[in-house]
């Protein structure tokens, strides 16, 4: 009787050990969350991240700094809009988009039509409000000329309630070029792509002109980054001639016809709407 007790003890100790050490095992810990953070942008500023470059004069030319001028050809056939100021012509007639019968006069004009919209020097991109609404929603496809060579952009007009519409669509990158007076800030949805000054722009003014060259390299890491993001949008302050924001969209092309993002977005002011007189 003793044996059988003592081997009963035994068992009963194994149990509680085995019980034991299945309580004492670790279990697996989950990922720690900074692993979940996302990849980090490329630099700029950062030697390698792509073909290096020669030493930067001082006072550059117009070429290093613009670069070649490339897009797709020119529309054909294109209604022609042509800009001055608050005032745009449309063959022999002019209209001011500003003014309701103008505007439904133009509705008409552009109706079902391919627009070039052909900029001029002088002509800021807040006095084009009522322009682009008529365009973007009365015209078959709107394209944007260069100011300097026969190459044109089709753009996607929005205004600031569309490109915030655009901005909370779930899809990756949501990449977009932030056009200021010191320089482009290039932005996506995982932050903005660091330049030489973490605090400024991502391409600075350079020469007190647009680094087109370097916007262009920019878009390039992006792209890279971002493979699968097939639009980008252009964001100009309001206070940036249409014909820099032109400039600005030949970024986006490495060779003629060659865009390295399909769909251009091109961001304009919402139409001031006037109170009502009573």
């Amino acid at each position: 009787m003793m044996r059988g007790m003592y081997a009963a003890t035994q068992a009963l100790a194994v149990v509680l050990l085995v019980v034991v050490g299945a309580g004492c095992r670790e279990e697996k810990q989950a990922e720690p969350l900074k692993s979940l953070k996302p990849e980090p942008l490329p630099s700029l500023a950062v030697p390698g991240e792509a073909a290096p470059e020669a030493p930067r004069p001082a006072s550059p030319s117009e070429v290093e700094v613009a670069g070649p001028i490339h897009g797709e050809p020119l529309p054909a056939p294109a209604l022609r809009v042509a800009l001055a100021g608050e005032r745009v012509r449309v063959g022999e007639e002019t209209f001011e988009p500003a003014r309701p019968d103008d505007a439904e006069r133009l509705a008409q004009r552009v109706k079902g039509h391919t627009v070039l919209v052909v900029p001029d020097a002088d002509t800021f991109l807040v006095q084009t409000s009522e322009l682009f609404t008529v365009l973007r929603d009365s015209a078959e496809s709107v394209w944007l000329a260069h100011p300097d060579g026969p190459v044109a952009y089709p753009v996607v007009l929005r205004d600031e309630a569309g490109f915030r519409a655009w901005l909370e669509e779930v899809a990756p990158g949501k990449l977009r070029i932030i056009m200021r007076a010191d320089g482009f800030e290039l932005t996506t949805s995982v932050g903005k792509l660091p330049g030489p000054d973490p605090n400024g722009p991502s391409v600075p003014v350079r020469a007190g002109r647009q680094d087109i060259v370097t916007l262009r390299r920019g878009l390039g890491l992006l792209k890279g980054r971002f493979k699968t993001s097939e639009d980008i949008c252009l964001v100009p302050s309001f206070g940036t001639e249409v014909a820099q924001a032109a400039r600005a969209l030949g970024g986006n092309f490495t060779a003629p016809g060659e865009p390295l993002f399909d769909t251009l977005c091109f961001v304009y002011p919402t139409p001031h709407k006037a109170s009502d007189g009573g």
